[in-house]
């Protein structure tokens, strides 16, 4: 069966990040057009060969979110080519802050003092965009997303050479910090003793043999390995039936250390032996390399100037 053409439109409210969410598609080898007129983009699409990523939002001309909805319908009804609808959001009072930092203009937002322009504009297109969030195939929160975790994300899910079928994200992360967002499923690794009270595993990681071993002579660290492997033996074959493309799976613990990254290590290595695409992250041994204050400064930077 010949390989159908990707095609990906990015929306979301503004200052969320779409601009950086379309440069990382550039960079996977996307054809990209970004708020080309509705009654332009079905053109666009036409009979091509390259992928091809468009973004499409409230400053679109001739904008409306049912005439989007409308066109979305329209592409996924053809065979040539997969089409997937990404919305980017941030948090209410990200928002507020990247625009009062840089002063921007919000599209919706009435007259008034800035702040309160861009807060009703806000509001305003949250409602607005509503419909399109509702159907989306990925939505990404980049509320307190470093710039290097959004491109991993989207290079996961939209890389062109990564193969045919579902791509599976396994990442560990500790819970005071708060859940991953863009986390499918969600194992809770805080029932296994934790090497942190023992002095001379503390300074280590889950990738250490002695952590390892020690994580794994718990009594009930088989039977939830055990039980963890069947029951995801039975359901990713499910979600890649029903169309999914991208799944995360987020095994967490206090810290973010030990026993969550001695799962999130055995569990990709047992999702790729049995044929998966497996992409593998430590979200809190990564933020260790640079204070997490600075490497999440820098993504919200990034993601103000260019969306």
């Amino acid at each position: 069966m010949p390989k159908r053409r990707q095609i990906v439109l990015v929306t979301g409210l503004s200052g969320a990040g779409k601009a950086s969410i379309l440069r990382v598609l550039e960079d996977l080898g996307y054809e990209t057009v970004d708020n080309p007129p509705l009654g332009v983009l079905e053109a666009l699409v036409g009979d091509g060969d390259l992928p091809l990523a468009a973004g499409v939002d409230t400053r679109t001309r001739d904008f409306d979110p049912a005439a989007a909805l409308a066109l979305l319908a329209r592409l996924r009804d053809r065979a040539d080519i997969a089409v997937s609808l990404v919305f980017a959001t941030a948090e209410e009072d990200v928002l507020l802050r990247r625009y009062t930092e840089t002063r921007r203009r919000h599209p919706l937002a009435p007259g008034g003092p800035l702040g309160h322009r861009v807060a009703d504009g806000i509001a305003r297109e949250t409602a607005l965009m509503a419909p399109l969030r509702d159907t989306a195939d990925l939505v990404v929160d980049t509320s307190g997303l470093p710039l290097p975790e959004l491109r991993r994300m989207i290079e996961g899910r939209f890389g062109q050479d990564g193969g045919p079928g579902m791509g599976v994200s396994v990442v560990s992360f500790a819970y005071p910090k708060g859940l991953p967002r863009e986390a499918d499923l969600i194992f809770d690794l805080r029932f296994l003793r934790n090497p942190h009270y023992v002095d001379e595993l503390r300074p280590q990681t889950g990738r250490d043999p002695a952590v390892a071993a020690y994580i794994e002579a718990d009594p009930d660290f088989l039977p939830f390995w055990r039980c963890m492997t069947e029951m995801l033996g039975r359901l990713l074959p499910r979600y890649a039936q029903e169309g999914k493309k991208y799944l995360t799976i987020a095994l967490g613990c206090t810290g973010g250390k030990h026993r969550s990254v001695l799962a999130a290590e055995r569990l990709a290595h047992h999702l790729q032996s049995q044929g998966w695409r497996v992409d593998l992250s430590h979200r809190e041994l990564s933020a260790g390399l640079a204070p997490e204050s600075a490497v999440r400064e820098a993504g919200r930077e990034a993601l103000t100037q260019s969306s």
